[in-house]
């Protein structure tokens, strides 16, 4: 089997990042890899920037640290023609300098990395931020380039991908014939067990922002929906600061965890809601029209900005007090939703597949 250099994501302990520090190189040696972990130093910054999942500064220490390893491996003659790398996220300017020393050194491998967001995305903080600007967008398509398998986890993330950086691009097309562009879940098969434990407990009124405080999430329509409805207690987890432990007894507590997102692309805080038998209450855009059923949706226009939800909020309102009326209604097919994201969404089979 391949060997497979693994160029991970600094962990985030209240985040994802954390497991995948132990559960995705073990995942790649029970199918056979030799794993090598190119990792950065511990003593970067902990703390977040605000609205985002890593400190901007800290983020780019850990990549430093990641290329100045590759560059090393190289010289070492540790690289072989036919050996993997796989960037559990494809942000990484490390990629412009692994390609730079496979072609020069003419040192034949494959590169993977996993797309969580980008420029892109108008919504995203890059979007936001920086936009459309000349920099941003060449720098994402060369790591496109730079990547022979570039792998998302929803239909939706790969098609505001292609028309929003590639375009007109003539070579859109081939790139799925050759395997540039796979829809691959996420290396998530853990998760279940994670939340065995949590399911099964006695539910309050509780309804749940699981998101970052950011202007993409719109927290103010949640914030206005909880003076509406003081009859049941809302919770912004972030404001809270909760350990993972205190986060997941909160979601065993609640009954819905709650979207009016403008950027999603997969939605990993609804499917926790659902593993731990809270509702997940959607709306039906982004990457959520494709991975939810009918029963946890509600209809795009409802929260589009903050004049459409005050122009639906009535609808919203009467959804609400409707699940929570009927909660162990659809208690019964929370976990059959899990079951099917699990498949779908939250593991990686298709980038297992690729790694030959």
């Amino acid at each position: 089997m391949a060997k497979v250099f693994l160029v991970d994501l600094e962990a985030v302990e209240t985040r994802y990042t954390a497991q995948w520090k132990q559960h995705v190189p073990l995942l790649l040696e029970e199918h056979g890899h030799e794993v090598v972990i190119i990792e950065g130093p511990s003593d970067i910054p902990s703390a977040t920037t605000p609205g985002a999942f890593l400190n901007f500064g800290g983020t780019n220490i850990y990549k430093a640290s990641q290329v100045e390893q590759m560059g090393r491996l190289f010289t070492e003659g540790r690289i072989k023609s036919g050996d993997h790398f796989i960037f559990t996220d494809a942000w990484h300017p490390g990629i412009i300098n692994l390609k730079y020393m496979s072609e020069l050194l003419g040192i034949k491998i494959t590169i993977h990395a996993l797309w969580h967001a980008g420029s892109y995305d108008p919504q995203d903080f890059l979007g936001r931020l920086i936009g459309d600007a000349a920099w941003v967008r060449h720098a994402e398509q060369s790591f496109f380039y730079a990547i022979d398998h570039n792998y998302f986890a929803t239909d939706f993330h790969i098609e505001l991908f292609v028309n929003n950086l590639l375009g007109d691009d003539v070579s859109v097309k081939s790139n799925f014939a050759d395997g540039a562009i796979i829809r691959s879940g996420w290396p998530m098969e853990y998760m279940p067990s994670m939340f065995e434990d949590y399911r099964g407990r006695v539910k309050k009124d509780i309804i749940l922002f699981p998101h970052r405080i950011a202007p993409e999430k719109q927290v103010d329509i949640f914030k206005h929906l909880a003076q509406e409805l003081p009859q049941y207690e809302w919770i912004v987890c972030q404001e809270e600061h909760l350990t993972k432990e205190q986060y997941h007894n909160l979601l065993a507590q609640a009954k819905i965890v709650f979207s009016a997102n403008l950027q999603e692309t997969l939605g990993i805080s609804m499917y926790e809601g659902l593993l731990a038998d809270a509702i997940a209450l959607v709306p039906d855009r982004l990457s959520y029209s494709e991975m939810y059923i009918s029963m946890w949706k509600y209809p795009s226009a409802w929260t589009e900005d903050f004049d459409s939800y005050l122009h639906n909020k009535e609808l919203l309102k009467a959804k609400i007090v409707s699940m929570m009326t009927n909660y162990d209604v659809y208690r019964q097919h929370t976990q059959g939703q899990a079951r099917a994201l699990h498949d779908n969404f939250f593991s990686a089979t298709k980038l297992l597949e690729n790694v030959i």
